[in-house]
């Protein structure tokens, strides 16, 4: 087995091993492995003591900053109150210092009291009751071995937990599927009890024990938790319920939420009342000593059981579920299911390494929950560009919001002072507009993300970063015409106010201070360091001067106002470097090649230049290469120096692909990335990962709107990502969204007018490469 060990961080502490109830569905006492036979009734003091020091040391080992036990049994009250306290205690006082302890207790809620709840209260530790759903469901398997309900008894605990008193003790309920019980009345008898979390079982089985099938049917399961959340749904969903939040989760390309779903690698351990350490309880289902790994807390450190074999097989992710599981396109959200499931015996392929004996019914709950709740879980981004402008405002903001908070007091006067009067420039309406403006110009990203990994690696925050900001705000105040003077550092003799351009105060190497006020329809600058009482006024829309460079507005192009910036400090965020100032002549030539080729776009495919001049606000020119996306932000793309209008045109097309896939990448979950992978391309022999076969796919697709020679082998990787197990269900909708595009397009031969394109040069190397928030 190879990777890092992966340390344990819930622990399953078995106090008692004896039961009061008599269920039949019991994996410790009905099933294969009956070592709870050999094993002493309740846990000893030299186990719990052992326990508590094993726990600190794994603790200190892996620096983890808390560790959950779970005390468990049979029946974990049976231990009595004085033998909890004692664990409580010593697991307390051992961790004191080291991790914080997250206590937790599972019970059938028969033997809770007062006296119990008030030990519980005392040290923390919450409470998870089993109830199977109403009387009839309860009744059908969970009753005293003389054949009386429990029912009315767990009613009560559940009832006594839910006092206002002990209501921050509840953990939920724990509910064991049977297809037998109503689903509804099932789901309406938990729901009305108010619990904070429900989390449904399936009942353990293998290939040797299969679960009971009454109709014969391989997804009657699926169709008992679909109706319960069918109901579920339409009841408003009234408490959370953890398989269902889990595959809502990995549909929308996060985490799963439970053992028995999802890919995530094992870390949890059993201790047992001997103080054998064990692997997770439910393979005692499997056969006898199924669980078992051949250590104690006596002897064996956690880390040795974390090396196990048994252990490491269920820490590998995809690899470590079936061929048959790999190729599935839920895999990701099921995650073969839960490893006892998986168990046959046969000679001919005994083992773990099948799929799950509830594999066609985790499939169709899979599929069933996406198509309930795939428009309800799509970021409008997928679909409408101003959406997606809008989602990066807010992540923008987010950002900045977040560099602040972790400065924490530490950003410095300059920093200081520019954060208060960005809180003024907000507070006025034309002031909030004019700040969006420049916040979205696509190079504030790049400040931002560099400024937050400089905070958070300890480096503190830069003279640039805070000149920056500093910068914005007197941009935002003098686009919005605010009588607000705002102080702002410059250096190179140059201040660069974003989206506006750059005022000359000296030359090469020179810093200073300045203030910027905004006056008689434009702006006054005034130097109060380097050479105090020198001003300079300029007016918005001046050309060129000695004093004052502009950026310049593309206005032949179609977007109302896309920016030739060839002057932002941070331009320089591209594969290839930056030109430097272009010539009025070199720059009028741009604007004509730039309007040329946008004139072909807007002819040749109409939508995708209608949404690019939404989208675009920034292009840069660039020493060498073809059109492509800069690091940060979606507005922004920088181009080569290239000749043709053809050739410019499908490299602003593709530029524009690339910007807008990396943008939704950035604000929704496309696909996911807890696998390692690899796909062959219709177009190639290599083998790539999923992001790169997306992002080739999505680009060519665009690129064949202009020229349907591109769309060669597109059709079958839309095939191949739709069915993978990393798609998620935005990256669904994104492909959706591609095959309405290209609908017809691959008979389009005529559509560019008798243009002969072919991807070569620059080109051909594109297709090779691979909480808004206010100032406080």
């Amino acid at each position: 087995m190879t990777g890092p060990l992966v340390p344990f961080r819930e622990f399953v502490l078995k106090v008692h091993s004896r039961c009061d109830l008599a269920c039949d569905h019991c994996y410790v006492y009905e099933h294969a492995d009956q070592s709870w036979l050999t094993r002493p009734k309740a846990i000893s003091d030299e186990a719990i003591s052992w326990t508590a020091r094993r726990l600190a040391e794994h603790a200190t080992t892996h620096a983890l900053p808390s560790v959950t036990v779970i005390l468990h049994g049979g029946e974990p009250l049976l231990a009595g109150p004085a033998r909890l306290r004692r664990v409580c205690e010593e697991l307390g006082s051992a961790l004191n210092g080291i991790a914080e302890l997250d206590l937790r207790i599972h019970t059938n809620g028969v033997q809770l009291s007062p006296r119990y709840l008030d030990l519980f209260d005392e040290f923390h530790v919450r409470v998870g009751i089993s109830l199977d759903g109403d009387r009839a469901a309860n009744d059908r398997h969970r009753r005293y071995a003389d054949g009386r309900s429990s029912h009315p008894m767990v009613l009560r605990a559940v009832d006594l937990l839910r006092e206002e008193r002990y209501r921050h003790l509840d953990l939920g309920l724990l509910c064991t599927v049977d297809i037998h019980n109503d689903p509804v009345a099932v789901h309406d008898a938990l729901a009305a009890l108010e619990p904070p979390l429900v989390d449904f079982l399936l009942p353990h089985a293998t290939w040797d024990d299969p679960p009971p099938r009454p109709d014969g049917s391989p997804t009657a399961y699926a169709a008992w938790l679909l109706t319960v959340f069918d109901r579920w749904t339409e009841q408003g969903r009234p408490m959370p319920v953890r398989m269902f939040a889990s595959v809502l989760s990995s549909l929308s390309g996060g985490p799963s939420l439970t053992e028995s779903l999802g890919l995530a690698p094992t870390d949890l351990v059993v201790i047992e009342t001997d103080g054998k350490l064990e692997q997770v309880d439910s393979l005692k289902s499997a056969y006898e000593g199924a669980a078992a790994t051949g250590f104690d807390v006596f002897r064996n450190t956690f880390d040795e059981v974390a090396a196990h074999p048994g252990v490491r097989a269920r820490q590998l992710g995809l690899a470590g579920v079936s061929e048959t599981c790999r190729s599935c396109p839920v895999v990701r959200s099921c995650g073969g299911g839960l490893y006892t499931h998986r168990y046959r015996s046969d000679e001919s392929g005994g083992g773990f390494d099948h799929p799950s004996v509830y594999s066609d019914d985790l499939a169709a709950l899979i599929r069933g929950i996406e198509e309930r709740t795939a428009a309800a879980t799509e970021s409008p981004a997928v679909r409408s560009p101003d959406a997606l402008l809008a989602a990066h405002q807010d992540l923008t903001r987010t950002l900045l919001a977040v560099v602040h908070d972790n400065l924490d007091g530490r950003g410095g006067a300059l920093w200081d002072d520019a954060w208060r009067l960005a809180a003024a420039v907000e507070a006025d309406t034309d002031g909030a507009d004019a700040l969006d403006v420049v916040l979205a110009h696509p190079y504030t990203r790049t400040w931002l993300v560099d400024a937050l990994a400089d905070v958070d690696a300890g480096r503190g925050l830069t003279e640039p970063a805070a000149e920056r900001l500093a910068a914005t705000v007197a941009a935002a105040a003098v686009r919005a015409r605010l009588d607000l003077p705002v102080p702002v550092a410059y250096r190179d003799g140059g201040l660069h106010l974003p989206t506006l351009g750059t005022v000359v105060l000296g030359g090469p190497g020179e810093r200073g201070t300045a203030v910027v006020h905004p006056a008689d329809g434009g702006f006054l600058v005034r130097e109060t360091q380097a050479a105090p009482g020198t001003e300079v006024r300029i007016a918005l829309g001046e050309p060129q001067g000695p004093h004052w460079l502009p950026v310049r507005v593309l206005r032949q192009a179609p977007a109302p106002a896309l920016l030739l910036d060839d002057l932002d400090p941070l331009r320089d965020c591209f594969d290839a470097p930056a030109a430097d100032r272009l010539e009025a002549e070199d720059a009028d030539a741009w604007a004509h090649r730039i309007a040329e080729a946008w004139s072909l776009l807007a002819d040749a495919v109409p939508d995708q230049a209608a949404e690019a001049a939404r989208t675009l606000t920034t292009l840069t020119p660039l020493s060498t290469g073809a059109a492509v996306p800069g690091r940060h932000g979606p507005g922004a793309l920088g181009a080569g120096p290239v000749t043709g209008a053809d050739e410019l045109a499908l490299g602003l097309l593709s530029g524009f692909r690339r910007a807008k896939l990396r943008a939704l990448g950035e604000v929704t979950d496309l696909y996911a990335l807890d696998g390692t992978w690899d796909h062959r391309t219709p177009w190639g022999s290599e083998h790539v990962t999923f992001s790169r076969l997306l992002a080739e796919t999505f680009e060519r697709a665009g690129l064949g709107l202009y020229d349907p020679r591109f769309l060669t082998g597109v059709p079958e990787a839309l095939d191949m990502i739709e069915n993978a197990a990393e798609v998620t269900v935005d990256g669904k909708q994104l492909i959706a969204t591609v095959r309405k595009e290209i609908s017809g397009t691959r008979s389009a031969a005529g559509r560019n007018h008798g243009r002969s394109l072919s991807p070569s040069g620059p080109v051909a190397n594109v297709l090779a490469s691979d909480r808004k928030v206010t100032f406080e």
